[in-house]
């Protein structure tokens, strides 16, 4: 297999923008090579087969989500109360605005999963890397709650991604405001 990085890092991207907007479906080495301005056959030669191609674009978009460290840091400087996981949530709502297309990604790659068994243990793996971060961090952090509070907020959190990313008109900017205000008050233990 070829080993440009950059290539590869261009390809995801490009694979990222098609499953995005085409769907699962969609998703096809020629759709990649034309959305990445690639000549027609590379993709192939980057990803040995669709499959390789699906469990490296769900690591990449993964990778492509993590914050940067130092806001990252910043946001985690102040006391670890109810009031800063909801300013981290509502951090999450911008971050996923910012880039729509790596989260409708993941929802179509949950998609895909459950179509193709054999799939389905790679994008598992890293859907379980991700909650296990999130735990970790909310428990580990010293933030109200326990574990069941961190996987309670990521699925209601998530639930309300999935809402928002695919119909935004639905609930609206300030109503999306008011839910993660009200989740984080359901679900988070005050001080």
């Amino acid at each position: 297999m070829v080993r440009n990085a950059e290539r590869r890092r261009q390809l995801l991207d490009a694979a990222v923008e098609v499953i995005a907007g085409q769907g699962s479906r969609g998703l096809t080495f020629g759709a990649v090579d034309r959305a990445a301005g690639a000549p027609t056959g590379t993709g192939s030669n980057y990803f040995a087969s669709r499959d390789q191609l699906v469990d490296e674009l769900a690591a990449h978009v993964f990778e492509r989500l993590t914050p940067d460290p130092v806001e990252v840091a910043k946001r985690m400087s102040p006391a670890h109360t109810r009031e800063t996981e909801r300013d981290l949530m509502l951090w999450l709502v911008e971050r996923a605005m910012a880039d729509r297309a790596a989260h409708l990604a993941l929802f179509e790659l949950r998609l895909e999963a459950t179509r193709n068994p054999r799939l389905a243990p790679a994008v598992t793996r890293h859907f379980a890397g991700n909650l296990a971060i999130a735990t970790t961090d909310h428990v580990d952090g010293g933030f109200p709650g326990d574990r069941t509070t961190a996987l309670v907020l990521y699925l209601a959190m998530s639930g309300l991604l999935l809402e928002h990313l695919t119909m935004p008109g639905l609930l609206g900017e300030d109503a999306v405001k008011r839910v993660v205000d009200q989740v984080v008050a359901a679900v988070v233990p005050a001080e």
